[in-house]
């Protein structure tokens, strides 16, 4: 057994990420306990979240891309795949989860398809890929944020009064990719006082996430995580069934190497940590989607080595 392969490399590598995602958990979860940060002023934090931060982690993402004939080729494949791998999520989870308390169904449907591909997928691309591996999983993440602000809110049962078209297009994800693409097809350079900020405001995503995740978690029933079949179910369709069905179309699609692996590696990313965001500020069921998460994430140390090592065959 060689601890120097490439599958013990990507599998240190994941746990490495699992690890630090934990610790800023914990940190929201000891926050909550101290009465320092409490799930009450997290949940006030969800705005900036969303209708700030958001776009930014967007923006940031075309403007650090070489705009070059390559990439912008390169940038309209990821877009398309990450698309094409999305709308299969979005079939796998049609029969799933149709009975049972509407405040927990929704949940488990979006973490069924919707990955940790900021947080999870962008580390991982640069560990094993380089910047091209960033490039292609910086498409993914603007993608998985336009669906996810559409499509996801939807199946979670947040428009409650119908298909409001209007929130469907007017969402953080829209709005980011509507400042960003033009940005970067125009090739414009922002001066450094206006670059900065929002590299800055972009880079509060994932802290800011983790600690509102830690305040849920610390408010949630932690016996009970490991004995929900409906999260095992979960970990099963988003951890294993459409990485592989992912792997396999590229296979067949006989796309490059780097994209394929970037690709599958952003399908096998874990739950979304947008998952309990999501539910929080839809009055959903913060201790389900807290408990699926986490689990979910717990589980992908396993899952991702194997996804990555398929994909680099």
């Amino acid at each position: 057994m060689h601890f120097d392969s490439p599958f013990f490399s990507n599998l240190f590598a994941t746990a490495q990420q699992v690890l630090i995602l934990y610790i800023l958990i914990t940190v929201g979860f000891a926050a909550d306990k101290l009465g320092i940060y409490t799930e009450k002023a997290s949940r006030l934090n969800t705005n900036l979240l969303f209708y700030i931060v958001t776009p930014m982690v967007i923006v940031n993402s075309f403007i650090s891309m070489d705009n070059s004939p390559e990439h912008i080729k390169g940038l309209g494949l990821a877009i398309l795949c990450s698309f094409g791998f999305h709308f299969i999520g979005m079939i796998l989870i049609l029969p799933l989860f149709r009975k049972g308390d509407i405040r927990q169904c929704g949940i488990y449907r979006f973490a069924c398809m919707y990955g940790n591909c900021g947080y999870m997928a962008l580390p991982l691309a640069q560990a094993i890929l380089g910047d091209i591996g960033v490039f292609y999983c910086s498409a993914a993440v603007m993608v998985f944020n336009v669906v996810s602000f559409t499509h996801g809110i939807t199946i979670l049962g947040a428009q409650k009064d119908g298909f409001d078209i209007k929130k469907l297009l007017i969402n953080p994800g829209t709005i980011g990719v509507a400042i960003g693409m033009p940005l970067f097809l125009l090739r414009v350079k922002l001066p450094v006082i206006i670059a900065t900020p929002v590299s800055a405001l972009a880079s509060l995503n994932t802290p800011l996430a983790m600690l509102i995740f830690g305040t849920y978690l610390a408010n949630t029933d932690l016996k009970t995580m490991f004995k929900n079949a409906n999260i095992y179910l979960v970990s099963l369709i988003k951890l294993i069934v459409l990485p592989l069905i992912v792997l396999g179309l590229l296979t067949l699609a006989k796309v490059p190497t780097p994209l394929r692996v970037a690709m599958t590696l952003v399908s096998a990313a874990p739950s979304a940590n947008n998952t309990v965001v999501l539910a929080g500020k839809y009055d959903l069921d913060t201790g389900v989607a807290s408990k699926t998460v986490g689990l979910v994430s717990f589980l992908s140390i396993i899952t991702m080595p194997v996804m990555i090592a398929l994909a680099q065959m």
